[in-house]
């Protein structure tokens, strides 16, 4: 048994001043990712500070004409909310493709972005591991990797982050709120890290502060979108290779793109110079596996997983031509409420 203290932060600035007091303290809302951890020996947290009744519930269109979502909301409420499921749908799609629903009706968004890696050799406490105890060893570089990175890995670790929705948000330009001892926003691209030397540290968010919303830009790319995940099985799997991918078109010239992959690196993948590449051309295959080109330019495989760069060059022509052409991937479970 881990012997731990349970405390209920009353609001946000409670919730920020006991994380401050105790280092080794978490925060607790869903505990989809956490709850795992501690039973595997991971994560032993001296104390839960559970902030799952905070007022980080809602979500609100901005003034700028954007949306601002709680770091509380529920995966599933947030897949099927009206704003998001017409203005956002490549979120939407992103979120349906994760875990089951009865895990998307715990999991939160803020938590969504912090969940861990599931490489199996982080998750056993018996092996090295430079994620779980720095120093150690990566025992996935000359291991069983076929799950792994092949984007900006290093000789210390080469995990992927899990989750589906932070692709989406990576390709939507979203924008991370957080809370501590003051306030600031953190654009999305930044929020993750490439593993480095540090590779135990997985976001810019500091030990002292909290995640308080989400936003979204106004434009959402509602016409013309993909969300494709390609797993070992039609669901409750994570991606090998992931593409979140959107398009505005002008006939059939491309006037913008976004792109980004999950299941490839240590954060959600993007490139806006393969996003660049792709205005002003004709919106074909050509096109698109060019794109993919750029964006896969610096991959490098393993002895396993060597088959992700191909895999992940089809997967992003493929979700590019679904975006152009208006039919996005359909989700299996999103005819189901």
């Amino acid at each position: 048994m881990i012997n731990i203290q349970y405390a209920r932060a009353n609001d946000v600035t409670d919730a920020v001043r006991q994380i401050a007091a105790d280092p080794a303290a978490k925060f607790i809302a869903g505990g989809t990712n956490l709850v795992d951890l501690m039973k595997e020996d991971v994560e032993r947290p001296s104390r839960l500070i559970d902030i799952s009744r905070l007022p980080l519930k809602t979500v609100e269109e901005t003034k700028d004409g954007g949306v601002r979502i709680g770091a509380l909301v529920p995966n599933s409420d947030l897949a099927w909310h009206p704003l998001i499921e017409q203005r956002y749908p490549l979120l939407s799609s992103a979120i349906l493709a994760g875990a089951s629903a009865q895990l998307r009706n715990m999991a939160s968004t803020g938590g969504n972005l912090l969940q861990r890696t599931r490489c199996y050799y982080f998750y056993d406490t018996a092996t090295p591991c430079n994620k779980r105890e720095p120093g150690s060893g990566c025992s996935a570089i000359k291991g069983v990797n076929r799950m792994h990175a092949i984007l900006g890995t290093s000789e210390t670790c080469i995990a992927t982050h899990p989750s589906d929705m932070c692709v989406a948000l990576a390709a939507i330009d979203a924008k991370v709120h957080v809370t501590g001892p003051g306030e600031r926003t953190i654009a999305f691209a930044d929020f993750h890290r490439v593993p480095g030397n540090t590779p135990e540290i997985d976001s810019n968010l500091h030990p002292n502060e909290i995640i308080t919303a989400i936003e979204l830009p106004p434009r959402g790319f509602a016409a013309n979108y993909s969300y494709l995940k390609i797993r070992d099985r039609l669901s409750y799997a994570f991606a090998l290779v992931s593409v979140a991918a959107a398009l505005e078109l002008e006939g059939d010239r491309i006037k913008d793109a976004r792109l980004a992959l999950g299941g490839v690196a240590h954060k959600p993948w993007r490139d806006p110079a393969a996003e660049a590449a792709q205005r002003g051309q004709i919106a074909n295959q050509a096109t698109f596996m060019r794109a993919a080109d750029f964006l896969l330019r610096d991959a490098k495989g393993f002895e396993h997983n060597s088959f992700k760069i191909d895999l992940a060059r089809r997967a992003i022509v493929r979700a590019l031509t679904q975006a152009a052409n208006g039919t996005p991937q359909s989700q299996s479970d999103k005819k189901i409420r």
